[in-house]
């Protein structure tokens, strides 16, 4: 059962949150033990702000799931996202989505986007969420009742639930009853891995496609030898799929030289839209993946609204995030799920940036609970794509 975990056990089997248990076993925990489990393995400086909220949500929490049978993950982590969901909550056939904002008694767009965001990110890129009914729901602690009906759209995601905290148990009741579906195993979503659905991976190529080497750069003798040298990845990407082989190849320039759009190219060529062969972009700066997502996410958005098309931006912004990632979520699912990623080719940029051991070894102590780590990061990088049995590319830009 839950409570018999010891937090090292617990972190050990549900590293993607904070603090894990049933439902049954959640509502009877002493609030000190859950936030203790969490402190305990948070990598973060916590301030106290954070940990009186913690202890708001677990009393809310623990009043309005008494009777329900499921399981409930507080700090959880979307593989590969970067992003941390307040609690989620696993019920009957309904993965529930619950974002809090403590001692508020209003709803903003801002907030009420993020946690729609949130359920898309599970939707797209959480392998055993594809296929779930999956409600976001907004609390604001100090507002009066639930705002919002119960609407989903074809993908199996509702559109956010703004509700006071008192609300939440008659809503939860409500849905259960209205959504159908299969139940839920605990165990089996809990170790599932990043797989971003098919749907996602063309929409992202269909976004970039119109962004090619050639098209954002100059057309000079610059530009064409942006060209050569993607055809020439792009060859050695063809050469290891045809004769099942494992290359690791260098793209090297000066600062400024394109090799980011060479990348990027490389990223969108990968079209085998029957397998799950696709490219990522991989990059440590983050202010570059941000960047790049924004710009070809503002990019589509103003597109499709020449052809009087409405989208919502966040939409967009899903398929982006298909195919530029920052290096170091990758990282750390590859940390907690030791299976294969699910791309066969994969594009570092800023390679020269990678830590050696010692730097990695110290990182993985202190922030990740790890002592004694082994590898630096380009070693554990490589490791992570020879899990594939079959055959990978990585360049390094």
């Amino acid at each position: 059962m839950a409570q018999q975990l010891k937090v090292s056990d617990q972190t050990a089997r549900y590293g993607r949150a904070w603090y894990w248990a049933s439902i049954a076993d959640f509502v009877v925990a002493s609030p000190t033990e859950v936030l203790g489990q969490m402190t305990a393995v948070t990598a973060f400086d916590l301030q106290q702000t954070q940990r009186d909220a913690w202890l708001v949500q677990t009393s809310i929490l623990q009043s309005q799931l008494k009777g329900l049978s499921g399981a409930i993950f507080f700090e959880y982590s979307i593989p590969r996202m970067g992003r941390r969901i307040d609690v989620v909550l696993l019920i009957g056939s309904v993965l529930f989505v619950i974002e809090f904002k403590v001692g508020e008694a209003s709803f903003d767009r801002v907030a009420r986007e993020q946690v729609w965001d949130y359920a898309l990110d599970l939707k797209n890129f959480h392998q055993a969420s594809h296929t779930l009914p999956i409600v976001p729901i907004l609390i604001a602690t100090e507002a009066i009742g639930n705002s919002d009906p119960l609407q989903g759209d074809p993908d199996g995601v509702y559109r956010p639930i703004r509700m006071g905290s008192a609300a939440l148990r008659q809503f939860l009741d409500h849905a259960l009853v209205s959504i159908p579906g299969t139940h839920i195993d605990v165990e089996t979503w809990a170790h599932s891995p990043y797989r971003p659905t098919p749907s996602i991976i063309e929409a992202a190529r269909a976004l970039y496609a119109k962004h090619s080497v050639e098209e954002i750069a100059r057309f000079d003798a610059g530009a064409q030898n942006l060209a050569r040298t993607s055809a020439r990845v792009e060859s050695l990407v063809d050469y290891a799929k045809r004769e099942q082989l494992k290359i690791i190849c260098f793209v090297t320039g000066v600062p400024g030289a394109g090799k980011t759009l060479v990348g990027l190219n490389v990223a969108n060529q990968r079209r085998e839209l029957d397998t799950a062969s696709h490219a990522v972009f991989l990059s440590g700066n983050g202010p570059l993946v941000a960047v790049l997502r924004e710009a070809l996410t503002r990019d589509e958005v103003k597109r499709r609204a020449a052809l009087g098309e409405k989208v919502r931006k966040n939409q967009v912004g899903e398929s982006v995030k298909a195919f530029i990632q920052n290096v170091h979520h990758f990282r750390d699912d590859a940390l907690e799920d030791l299976g294969p990623p699910s791309e066969h080719v994969v594009i570092f940029d800023e390679a020269q940036r990678a830590w050696n051991l010692r730097k990695t070894a110290t990182f993985m102590k202190m922030k990740k609970g790890r002592p004694n780590f082994p590898h630096s990061e380009p070693e554990f990088l490589i490791s992570c794509m020879d899990r594939r049995q079959d055959w990978s590319v990585i360049v390094c830009l």
